[in-house]
């Protein structure tokens, strides 16, 4: 019993480990330019508009499109691409408090 409570613990821990371990996706090329939304209104008094984004597929670039978030958990800081040696990255937007 003990055998086994050890090896499904593990499991979880190596299930854990691999899902924190996010490869970084290098796409050859800039993005298109972002693409004009039209916002609808917003859901209620506070949210916050998180725009829209190009995102990487493998081999072509896809639009993600914009919403709003009810609750913000502070100001919103966009994502942007960023040039490397290796190709662009996508830098993701995140809440600032």
């Amino acid at each position: 019993m003990k055998k086994l409570l050890i090896s499904i613990f593990a499991g979880i821990v190596f299930v854990v480990v691999l899902t924190g371990c996010a490869a970084t996706v290098y796409a050859p090329g800039p993005p298109p330019e972002a693409k004009v939304e039209v916002q609808p209104a917003p859901p209620g008094p506070g949210a916050v508009w998180v725009a829209g984004h190009w995102v990487w597929h493998g081999n072509a670039y896809v639009w993600q499109s914009g919403y709003w978030e009810k609750n913000p958990k502070g100001r919103w800081v966009t994502g942007h691409w960023k040039k490397t040696p290796r190709g662009h990255v996508w830098v993701a937007g995140h809440w600032a408090r």
